[in-house]
């Protein structure tokens, strides 16, 4: 049975200056981690030269698929005919990425396969992680 799914995307980095630059991403959804999923920027993509990833709500992208989505760090919306933007806060600042809906709706399609929206909690492994938690707390 599959519990990852990993998925390259082209995506466009829309910086201040006019240079729009294409780089491949990964996307990621682990059934371990079943609310999440986690959005990988190769290293020459960055302004620290390592590979850097964000994680957040798998529900945020689908939402924001559909209309502007997120208050945090992490914010989605849709952008004109067959895009959608994704937008990471940082203290050093925006980065802005142009995706292709359709990408990304079908990577949502395949973690669905994994765990279906709304069953989530019963691939939670609660005592792990309570242990885990606790595990420096002694």
């Amino acid at each position: 049975m599959i519990t990852v799914i990993e998925q390259a995307v082209e995506a466009r980095l829309v910086a201040t200056a006019p240079k729009v630059e294409t780089v491949a991403v990964t996307l990621c959804y682990d059934r371990s981690d079943p609310f999440a999923m986690r959005m990988a920027f190769p290293a020459p993509a960055t302004l620290e030269g390592v590979e850097v990833s964000w994680t957040f709500a798998r529900e945020l992208l689908e939402a924001g698929l559909h209309r502007p989505s997120g208050h945090g760090d992490v914010r989605v919306r849709p952008y004109g005919a067959g895009r959608t933007v994704i937008e990471f806060h940082a203290p050093e600042g925006v980065a802005i990425v142009l995706l292709a809906s359709a990408e990304l709706r079908h990577f949502l399609d395949r973690s669905c396969s994994v765990v279906p929206p709304g069953l989530e909690h019963l691939y939670l492994d609660v005592d792990h992680s309570l242990a885990e938690l606790m595990r420096d707390s002694c």
